[in-house]
């Protein structure tokens, strides 16, 4: 009965952050039928315990919730960290008006960068999709991730340092 009642207080709380959810857990699992399978699962999770939600930030929470599910799936189904591209055309947005030249440039522009944030230690490439990708604060993911502001910033520094090391070369810009 209980379940009944909070069913429209779940759909507009947290349904609406599905493709954050998704996009969180396929940059941590680096694969889309994992995160297919841990946003899932972190769903009925969250149903399961949102009688504990007091309301708020449904975003913030629901990627906690994700966030937690998808270090539980990986320390079950795996050794080490996944390494996996990237799949632009499922993802990305081609603009149909771009000639082919352009949209080739684009593509390889994409796989780089996309390459390179797939190459950051998980730490670091978690801070920086939160950030970069879902647009959350420092404030927001310190509390999502349960650690200090200031290693936000600091694991954000060091992503983004990373990353224009691993780029620069691909650029014509060395360092």
């Amino acid at each position: 009965m209980t379940e009944t009642i909070q069913l429209p207080r779940f759909e507009e709380a947290v349904l609406p952050h599905l493709d954050a959810a998704y996009n969180l857990a396929r940059w941590l699992t680096g694969d889309d039928h994992d995160a297919e399978d841990v946003v899932q699962e972190a769903y009925f999770r969250a149903f399961k315990f949102f009688h504990g939600f007091r309301g708020g930030d449904g975003r913030a929470w629901v990627l906690t919730v994700v966030r937690h599910t998808c270090y539980t799936w990986m320390q079950r189904h795996r050794t080490r960290e996944p390494v996996a591209s990237f799949d632009e055309e499922l993802h990305g947005g081609a603009n149909d008006d771009m000639n082919p030249e352009r949209i080739l440039l684009q593509r390889a522009d994409n796989q780089m960068l996309h390459a390179a944030i797939e190459a950051l230690p998980l730490e670091f490439r978690e801070v920086l999709v939160l950030r970069e990708m879902e647009g959350l604060s420092y404030q927001e993911i310190a509390a999502l991730i349960e650690i200090p502001i200031g290693t936000v910033m600091s694991r954000l520094s060091r992503a983004r340092k990373q990353l224009q090391q691993r780029l620069a070369p691909c650029m014509g810009k060395e360092e």
